[in-house]
């Protein structure tokens, strides 16, 4: 990482074991925290209702680096949802920024030079779920979110694979020939 990281995202899913609402959908932003992505993170930092942003923490005191912003992609409306978002997906999205630094995958010299806004998804019906597995929702945030950080940082999808697959792959939730969703 010669040249500094301005403005890379990315996105990823990982969808839950028995379909029972766990699946894992982050959008991130990685870059320098003098930069266009910091300006964003500083801006975010405030609170609008419903949408309670917080910093990946791997535990009490140990805020994760490169800093990164959790953002709700939904409204919340019950400490449920809060107990979900401040335990296992706060958790799984700690672990897995530390392990891609870990990995290389975010050069560990940078690690104070970065931040990451992350966008994430908990299903409503999750938090409504008093039976929720919140292991493989640790798990799908998990994997997703290590994804996502993989492909920011190596640009993926690349625009000749995009190009390459625009008539083959489609929306799952809207089918080009009967406008229909695929799911």
């Amino acid at each position: 990482m010669s040249e500094p990281v301005w403005f890379r995202t990315a996105e990823a899913t990982v969808f839950a074991s028995d379909d029972q609402g766990t699946d894992a959908m982050p959008e991130i932003l990685i870059g320098s925290v003098k930069g266009p992505a910091g300006q964003a993170f500083a801006n975010l930092m405030g609170q609008t209702e419903g949408h309670t942003r917080m910093f990946a923490i791997r535990a009490t005191n140990q805020q994760v680096k490169p800093a990164t912003l959790m953002v709700p992609k939904v409204t919340i409306k019950s400490s449920a949802y809060v107990e979900l978002l401040g335990g296992p997906v706060q958790s799984a999205v700690a672990d897995a920024v530390l392990d891609s630094v870990i990995e290389g995958v975010i050069p560990k010299e940078h690690a104070d030079e970065l931040c990451i806004i992350a966008m994430l998804w908990i299903a409503p019906s999750a938090a409504a779920d008093p039976d929720v597995d919140r292991k493989d929702l640790y798990r799908t945030n998990y994997e997703a979110m290590k994804l996502a950080i993989k492909r920011a940082m190596t640009g993926s999808p690349t625009i000749d694979e995009l190009i390459e697959n625009r008539q083959k792959i489609h929306h799952e939730m809207y089918d080009p020939e009967t406008g229909e969703s695929i799911w």
